[in-house]
């Protein structure tokens, strides 16, 4: 018995280079670049000062006020974008089928307002601490927000991976429409990481792009990531349900791969990237030799990238060497619980015009990533299916397989 197929039928982007599907594209192949001075808090003292902040949005224009104080900057991300997907989808959601709908979301939410609020009792007592906090900082509360807005009833829940979540939340989407558990989700990832904590602590353990250097993945000279932060959400659905209401098909989710390191909190390992890619590629019933883009983790770390392009080489062979691999994070920096989602809508947009988008500030090569990273600009390309990689601290992996719909 085939598995069930399941396709996107609308997305929605909220980035550091644009907060619409369209401005998101056409930063992305133009190389812009959402990175700049860190203006969210004061970086007096610290290390890094740079990040890849979501300009000039406004939450009045996708929810109300009410929901925009109780939701918090991550879960205000992640409404935006589900309205923007909902949009595209042409979806009616209404008693008939609210139950049959669900959300799955990669997400931290915002646990560094515990520590403000710690302090506000450590300074003024517990009466003072804000009671908005208890439906802002949880990562359950992000999909609850982003049903609550919506109006569906199916599975509602958070997935937390550290930097696969995004990819992660697509595969469990994946996996619950396959076995009938939903007709739809609203699948993807919300970060909102540009905080004094994330950024202080990442950069302690040296993660961090030094200074005011941009993230240049693959790169000889390359330093660490940039932090960034935004939201993409995926409308999936069964083929059969899309093709009942007659919406139109982007793309199909062919497959998804898990593995776990169980080696290291932070230094990641080839052996369980590789099986991660893999077993998304069974998983799709696809062969390697099938796979013409890869839309790589690409982080801009010393480690990262030397070992995601031996794991790469380890899947491919020799043909590795002839398929266009390219970092995104170059351009929209880090987006954490995010990027993987953010990803995935770059992998389908790329499919459908023939694109793929550039590795930006790369200038020096470095004889341990010696693959094609498509330097600097953009590059007209027919692709029909891509591979798209998401590796997480501490271990976690997590591969798909993106497929163009061929009806």
């Amino acid at each position: 018995m085939k598995p069930v197929k399941v396709v996107v039928t609308g997305m929605g982007v909220i980035s550091p280079i644009g907060n619409s599907i369209e401005d998101f594209w056409s930063g992305l192949i133009s190389g812009k670049c959402g990175i700049g001075p860190i203006t969210l808090f004061n970086t007096d003292g610290f290390p890094v000062t740079i990040a890849a902040e979501v300009k000039n949005f406004d939450p009045g224009l996708f929810m109300g006020l009410k929901r925009a104080d109780r939701a918090g900057r991550c879960a205000q991300f992640a409404i935006a974008a589900s309205r923007m997907a909902l949009e595209q989808s042409g979806l009616v959601i209404d008693d008939s089928n609210s139950d049959r709908i669900g959300t799955v979301i990669g997400t931290s939410g915002m646990p560094e307002l515990l520590a403000e609020q710690a302090y506000i009792i450590d300074q003024k007592g517990a009466n003072r601490v804000d009671p908005l906090v208890v439906s802002q900082y949880r990562a359950s509360m992000v999909p609850a927000h982003v049903g609550l807005e919506l109006g569906v009833k199916g599975v509602n829940t958070s997935v937390n991976s550290a930097c696969a979540s995004g990819n992660d939340s697509i595969g469990t989407a994946l996996r619950m429409i396959r076995s009938g558990l939903a007709d739809v989700i609203f699948a993807g990832g919300a970060g909102a990481n540009v905080t004094p904590l994330a950024i202080a602590a990442t950069a302690r353990i040296g993660a961090l792009s030094k200074g005011a250097d941009p993230c240049r993945p693959f790169d000889l000279n390359r330093s660490g990531f940039v932090y960034g932060e935004g939201a993409a959400m995926l409308v999936l659905e069964s083929l059969e349900h899309a093709r009942k209401r007659g919406a139109r098909v982007l793309a199909e989710i062919a497959g998804a791969g898990w593995s776990f390191d169980a080696a290291s909190e932070t230094s990641p390992v080839i052996p369980e990237r590789v099986r991660a890619m893999e077993q998304a590629l069974d998983d799709a019933v696809i062969d390697k030799s099938e796979i013409e883009y890869i839309n790589a983790h690409g982080t801009g770390t010393k480690l990262n990238d030397a070992i995601e392009t031996r794991a790469i080489k380890a899947v491919f062979g020799k043909r590795a060497y002839e398929i266009p691999v390219s970092s995104n994070k170059s351009m929209t920096g880090h987006l954490g619980c995010a990027s993987g989602s953010i990803e995935a809508v770059a992998c389908i947009l790329g499919m459908n015009e023939g694109i793929v988008p550039p590795t930006i500030n790369y200038e020096t090569p470095d004889p341990e990533c010696d693959l094609d990273y498509v330097p600097n600009v953009s590059r007209n390309l027919q692709y029909n299916a891509c591979l798209s990689n998401s590796f997480g601290l501490g271990g976690q992996n997590c591969s798909l397989v993106i497929k163009r719909f061929d009806g």
